[in-house]
C-alpha cells in the first residue's frame, strides 16, 4: 500500500475554485425540466432570441469559405481588430489603435486575461460587491488577492471613493469595475465613474473595467471610464463582447484593449493558451459589429418593458426591498426580511436556504446572493420570455403570501 495523497492529483489553485453558480443554477433547472417539472429558471444570464439572422447568414457564407478553414493571428482577424477600434470610438468616443485589441473566446477568457497580464504573487485586487462570480476565481488563478468591499442595496449596489480608499494597501495593484453591472443591473453615473477614476490615477493603480453589458442601459447614459478620465489610459484594460447586445452567448466572441505594451504580453499568452478564436465566429461577430444596430434597439425595448414587469411585481411582495435596476437584464432584491421566518412549513435562514426552497416549494429557479458575495440578497434575470416571467413571479408572490 503507498502513502499517495489523493489532493495532489490537482493543483491548489484549481482545487479550489468553485462552480459557477449562475451555470449550476441553470443546469439544475433544466434537469428538474428534463424531468417534467414545470421549472421557470431565472438563473443565468443569457438573451432569449436568437442571434439575427443577417448575423448568422455571415457565419453559414464563412464556413464555405476554406480561408476560415485554416488558423488565423492569435490576436484575433485584423478586420475585426480594425471593427472593434472603431465601434469603440463611435459609442465612447475613446480612440484605440487595433494593434491594441486582441479577440478572445467570450468575455470571460478577456477577463482572466486582463487578470493574468497584470496581477502577480500577491497582488490585491480590489473588487466591488455584489460581483459576478467568475472576478475573484480569476483573481486567485493569477495569484492575486481578492479585496471585497460591500455596496448593499441603501447605496444602490454603487461602491464610494472612500470605501475604495479604505480597501487601499501597499500591495493593492487593481480595481475591477464592472457598470452596468451583473448581478445588480445597478449603472454608475459619469460622475461616479470620473471620481473613481481620478482616485485610481492618483494612487497609480490599474482599472479593469467590464463593460458586456454597455447597451443594455434604461433612462440612463453609459458612461466610460476613459472618456470620463482619459489620463488612466495607461492603466486600463476594458473588456467586451458580443454576447450580451446581440444575443450570441454561444458564439463565445470577446475582446479587450488597453496599452500596447500589456496587450503584446496577454496576446503571447492567449498564442499558447488556445491560438485563435474560431474564423466563423469572428466573422459573425464582424457582422455584428459592422451590420444594422436596430435589432439592438429592439431588444433593449423588449429588456426595458421585462424590467419594469418584474421590478413592479416583485415590490407586491412583503418584505422584498427591490431597487430599480437601470443596466443589464437583472434585479437584485433585498430578502434579508424574508429570512428566519416560516414559510409553507419551513424556515430559511441564509439566502442560499431561501433559494432551494423556492426551487423545491415554487419550482422557480433563482441565484442566492452568496455566490455573488452579497448574502441575504437573490439575484433574478429577466432575459426570459414574458409570459414565463410574470408566470414565475406569480409563483412567488403565492409562495410568500
Amino acid at each position: 500500500m503507498n502513502n499517495f495523497n489523493e489532493k495532489s492529483r490537482v493543483s491548489v489553485r484549481l482545487g479550489a475554485l468553485q462552480e459557477s453558480a449562475t451555470l449550476a443554477v441553470d443546469a439544475k433547472a433544466k434537469a428538474l425540466k428534463a424531468a417534467g417539472k414545470p421549472v421557470i429558471g431565472f438563473g443565468v444570464g443569457e438573451p432569449d432570441f436568437p442571434t439575427p439572422d443577417f448575423i448568422v447568414e455571415a457565419a453559414v457564407a464563412a464556413a464555405r469559405d476554406p480561408k476560415n478553414h485554416k488558423y488565423s493571428p492569435a490576436a484575433g482577424l485584423p478586420e475585426l481588430r480594425k471593427a472593434i477600434a472603431e465601434k469603440t470610438f463611435q459609442d465612447s468616443g475613446v480612440k484605440i489603435d487595433p494593434s491594441q485589441v486582441i479577440v478572445t473566446n467570450g468575455g470571460k477568457q478577456a477577463v482572466f486575461q486582463a487578470f493574468a497580464a497584470i496581477v502577480s504573487d500577491g497582488d490585491e485586487v480590489i473588487l466591488p460587491a455584489p460581483y459576478w462570480t467568475t472576478y475573484p476565481e480569476a483573481i486567485r488563478l493569477c495569484g492575486g488577492i481578492p479585496v471585497e468591499v460591500f455596496a448593499g442595496s441603501a447605496q444602490d449596489y454603487k461602491v464610494t471613493v472612500p470605501q475604495l480608499q479604505a480597501a487601499l494597501s501597499p500591495q493593492t495593484k487593481a480595481l475591477l469595475l464592472c457598470s452596468p453591472s451583473n448581478p445588480t443591473g445597478s449603472v454608475y453615473t459619469a460622475t461616479e465613474i470620473k471620481e473613481i477614476g481620478q482616485w485610481a490615477l492618483a494612487n497609480g493603480i490599474w482599472i479593469i473595467t467590464d463593460e458586456i453589458y454597455e447597451h443594455l442601459v434604461y433612462g440612463e447614459k453609459q458612461s466610460y471610464l476613459l472618456a470620463e478620465v482619459p489620463e488612466m489610459a495607461d492603466r486600463t484594460i476594458v473588456v467586451n463582447g458580443v454576447a450580451k447586445t446581440y444575443a450570441m452567448t454561444g458564439w463565445r466572441v470577446g475582446w479587450m484593449y488597453g496599452p500596447l505594451d500589456v496587450i503584446k504580453q496577454a496576446a503571447n499568452f492567449q498564442s499558447h493558451a488556445t491560438s485563435n478564436v474560431a474564423n466563423v465566429c469572428q466573422v459573425a461577430a464582424l457582422a455584428a459589429l459592422t451590420g444594422e444596430q436596430n435589432i439592438v434597439a429592439q431588444m433593449r425595448e423588449v429588456f426595458d418593458r421585462r424590467r419594469q414587469k418584474i421590478v413592479a411585481m416583485l415590490r407586491e411582495i412583503p418584505g422584498l426591498e427591490v431597487p430599480e435596476p437601470t443596466g443589464a437584464f437583472y434585479v437584485f432584491p433585498n430578502v434579508s426580511a424574508l429570512l428566519g421566518k416560516e414559510i409553507k412549513g419551513r424556515v430559511a435562514h441564509t439566502s442560499a436556504e431561501l433559494a432551494t426552497l423556492i426551487l423545491e416549494e415554487a419550482e422557480v429557479a433563482v441565484v442566492p446572493g452568496e455566490a455573488f458575495g452579497a448574502p441575504g440578497y437573490l439575484r433574478l434575470s429577466y432575459a426570459l420570455n414574458d409570459a414565463d416571467l410574470v408566470t414565475g413571479i406569480e409563483r412567488l408572490q403565492t409562495l410568500f403570501s
